[in-house]
């Protein structure tokens, strides 16, 4: 299994390195360009018309690297490694959540609009695919009892409150739509989505190595059984968090300034959504708000923006959101990305350290 994480990573760099360029000139000959704010910085004009729908490059990059790295670690087996229902589920809790961008991104090329899909269409695509999710993860209890997710709520591990179904399938939609359109309000610059997810997908294939070597299944080889993680198939997710990391660097190879194209909504809720979906399944829910708190503190910047305009009409920022602002504030589009991926690399640090001191204080 360790093998089919390297495998996975490989695959997905491979195929968005060599892919991406190839959709890039499908969608240029489509004409399918992306449409830039009017009310944004000047400096994005320039981008106007740059192929997006880019997102379907490290998708379709991640699901066939998450395969074809089983193929290839069974060769030579008496049997291939099969995908457990936990990757499966999140691969695809990612397609779904692409489906409902790449119809938005598809809606706002066709008619030349920056608005796609309606807001209670676009609401419902991602309330049916989380829902889906949701129930479903709750099902295919292992030999231990084990689902792909708990009805605990969980910080480094699950912890005593249980919520129940009902209450378990409103906070993972919670989850999938706030980590969805985090991602979504971080993608307005060359790369800062892309690379700030990269850290994020490095961080769950730690995890997912880690709980499976303190896996409470091996609790007899274990030195301290106490410390032990309940989860289903934690050396699985750490290989779909590989892929994705990956097709993510190699995405953002054609993704970074100047980007030669976008990953559009197609991508950007793609991947919030397997932010989601790694976080309730690994059992580290809570941890996600800071192993993902780029995302968190550029949608907390648009809810303070919004909130503050209604109640006093004053803007705090200068835009919204927060990376437009230090745009506007005289930064270069480059300093601003680097400085963000700077943070979120801080908040995977400080994230991953909880996660250690964790276990280490159920020793």
């Amino acid at each position: 299994m360790m093998k089919q994480i390297l495998f996975a990573g490989v695959i997905g760099l491979f195929l968005t390195l060599i892919g991406t360029p190839l959709l890039i000139k499908l969608l240029a000959r489509k004409g399918y360009g992306q449409y830039i704010r009017d009310d944004g910085p000047r400096e994005h004009h320039a981008k106007r018309g740059t192929p997006t729908m880019g997102g379907i490059a490290f998708i379709l990059a991640t699901v066939a690297a998450y395969f074809l790295s089983k193929v290839f670690t069974g060769l030579g087996e008496a049997r291939t490694p099969a995908p457990t229902f936990s990757g499966v589920l999140v691969l695809g809790l990612m397609a779904g959540m692409g489906l409902v961008g790449f119809l938005d991104d598809y809606i706002k090329i066709v008619k030349r609009r920056s608005l796609g899909l309606r807001a209670k269409a676009k609401m419902a695509g991602q309330l049916g695919g989380g829902i889906a999710f949701a129930v479903l993860s709750l099902q295919f209890a292992d030999s231990r009892g084990n689902t792909p997710a708990s009805t605990k709520l969980s910080f480094v591990q699950d912890f005593g409150w249980t919520i129940g179904p009902v209450l378990f399938v409103v906070w993972a939609l919670f989850m999938i739509l706030a980590m969805s359109n985090g991602v979504n309000l971080t993608d307005g610059l060359d790369g800062l989505a892309t690379g700030a997810s990269v850290l994020v997908f490095g961080a769950y294939t730690f995890i997912g190595v880690w709980q499976f070597q303190e896996s409470c299944a091996n609790a007899v080889t274990l030195t301290n059984p106490a410390a032990c993680y309940e989860v289903r198939d934690p050396l699985d997710l750490a290989v779909v968090a590989s892929a994705l990391m990956g097709s993510c660097l190699g995405f953002l190879w054609w993704n970074t300034s100047p980007a030669k194209i976008f990953m559009g909504d197609t991508g950007s809720l793609a991947l919030g959504g397997a932010l989601a979906g790694l976080a309730i399944c690994s059992r580290t829910e809570l941890l996600l708000a800071l192993l993902g708190g780029l995302f968190v503190l550029i949608t907390m910047s648009v809810v303070i923006q919004v909130g503050s305009f209604r109640t006093t009409g004053k803007r705090v920022f200068r835009m919204a959101p927060l990376q437009h602002h230090f745009e506007l504030k005289g930064w270069s589009e480059v300093l601003v990305v680097v400085r963000f991926w700077i943070i979120q690399g801080i908040c995977v640090i400080v994230g991953l350290g909880i996660f250690y001191a964790g276990w280490a204080a159920g020793k």
